[in-house]
């Protein structure tokens, strides 16, 4: 037996017991942290050198890709270590970390994606508003909120989820520390103040995501409305995109964290943690930049500069 005082090291899912297969993994991960922290580092940097790209939007892009590279940098570099290492260690205090941050930093990413959804929208549909809604100030303050919003949330859960005491081992069926696995190895009813947190998150959560959906609705609204075609298909594949990959994470992490535990095996644990933890920080910056004439022009100017001053 063994609580939370005792539990000194915590063991993640083994992802295969052949070396072979543990390297591929490896190399899997890698390729995917490495397209992530490409995709989102030229988007940054883009944003960044470029004044014209000093806008709301474009503010809003950059601290998704900065939300982005700290979610993966939080889970995969650990899982890589393993499979290269061949063990399943980590730490009870890093697995407290991992936890706090990757809470944070999907959180605030939820939030973010609620509030890049509230800037198209007074794009498309009150545009001459547009300076007073989304000043500098106010943007600023909109993305202090969100990143604040996922502090707070994850201290609460950190806090409460290491509170608990264990009793069921230390081996977590995930590839990172994740909430419900550690929740699995309580042997006290306290575990349900944790489960009630949970679903109070979810809620605020679906109020984000509703918000979301009658945003775009107003904006797809709008858009007909727009005799171009070429401005209704440019406003069309930036809204699509946006509420696909926030229904994605919304359900895949309810999913994860909801769902009972009748219908819980390690396979499906592993692919619905997989597709709201490692897919969306490599497939973000496709979605919102690196379609955008605006992004490629500004890399083609940093990779001229670049080569200028070499």
């Amino acid at each position: 037996m063994s609580n939370g005082s005792s539990t000194t090291e915590f063991l993640l899912l083994a992802f295969a017991d052949a070396r072979e297969l543990q390297l591929l993994h490896f190399w899997l991960f890698q390729g995917i942290y490495l397209a992530a922290f490409l995709g989102n580092g030229l988007i940054i940097t883009a944003i960044a050198c470029d004044h014209r790209l000093h806008t709301p939007m474009y503010f809003f892009l950059l601290n998704l890709s900065l939300l982005d590279l700290g979610s993966i940098s939080t889970t995969l570099p650990k899982a890589m270590a393993n499979s290269l290492w061949d063990t399943r260690a980590i730490s009870y205090l890093g697995c407290a970390a991992q936890v706090f941050l990757f809470v944070f930093l999907m959180s605030a990413e939820f939030y973010l994606l609620t509030v890049m959804s509230y800037d198209r929208y007074v794009a498309i549909c009150k545009p001459l508003h547009y300076g007073t809604l989304l000043g500098s100030r106010a943007c600023v303050h909109m993305a202090a909120a969100a990143w604040g919003s996922g502090f707070l949330h994850a201290l609460l859960h950190t806090a409460n989820t290491f509170s608990l005491p264990l009793c069921q081992g230390n081996a977590l069926n995930q590839f990172f520390c994740e909430i419900p696995q550690i929740l699995k190895l309580s042997c006290s009813q306290s575990y349900l103040r944790e489960v009630g947190l949970l679903v109070v998150s979810v809620c605020f959560s679906l109020a984000c995501f509703v918000f979301i959906v009658l945003s775009s609705v107003q904006i797809f609204r709008a858009v007909l409305r727009i005799p171009s075609e070429q401005g209704q298909h440019k406003a069309f594949s930036t809204c699509l995109p946006h509420l696909a990959v926030v229904s994605l994470f919304l359900s895949t992490v309810m999913f994860a964290y909801l769902k009972a535990p009748s219908i819980s095996s390690p396979s499906l644990d592993l692919v619905v943690s997989f597709l709201y933890s490692v897919v969306p920080p490599p497939v973000n910056p496709l979605i919102y930049s690196m379609r955008n004439k605006e992004i490629k022009d500004a890399l083609r100017k940093v990779h001229e500069y670049t080569l200028f001053q070499l």
